[in-house]
């Protein structure tokens, strides 16, 4: 079994995953570091050269050769849940968690960022607002939704230890 972490940016994926999975003894991977390093850049670098629909393809790929492996927290990206197929493979393989935010608590998180591709516009935080309506049908399929809206990292290991399917 594996722990997916799901959810927008901003909401805690990577930080959360990390400590998670060393409480748990168990290996830790954020999806785009490793997308980033198999493809040799950056994925703003990615979008900007190859778009949107290239990088869900490696994304997709990548995800796959995780979801072999067992006893791994894996760190999603936040549109990962776009594509059915990825939410069908990470509920066969293990707990999909998906962490979440108010706008507001997002927009302060990833506003020192100039890495996140999907807001470089002139209005970010409508951006993330109309982002987080359209996906939030798939976010709802996670298997648990946490919001980490001014919650420690600590705070939200904690209640993702307590999921009952987390404690197998």
């Amino acid at each position: 079994m594996n722990i997916y972490l799901v959810g927008f940016m901003g909401t805690g994926k990577t930080t959360v995953g990390r400590l998670l999975a060393a409480q748990k003894k168990w290996n830790f991977i954020d999806l785009d570091e490793l997308i980033e390093l198999k493809e040799q850049r950056r994925i703003v670098d990615i979008f900007a050269k190859d778009g949107e629909p290239y990088f869900r393809k490696v994304e997709k790929k990548f995800l796959k050769q995780v979801s072999t492996q067992k006893k791994f927290v894996v760190a999603c990206g936040g549109g990962i849940v776009l594509d059915k197929d990825n939410i069908k493979l990470m509920k066969k393989t293990g707990a999909l968690i998906c962490l979440c935010a108010n706008c507001e608590e997002i927009l302060k998180r990833v506003s020192s960022s100039n890495y996140r591709p999907i807001l470089n516009v002139a209005k970010p935080k409508e951006r993330i607002e109309l982002l987080l309506k359209m996906r939030a049908p798939y976010y709802a399929q996670a298997d648990k939704t946490i919001d980490t809206s001014g919650l420690t990292i600590k705070e939200v290991v904690a209640k993702i230890a307590k999921i009952p399917i987390i404690r197998k």
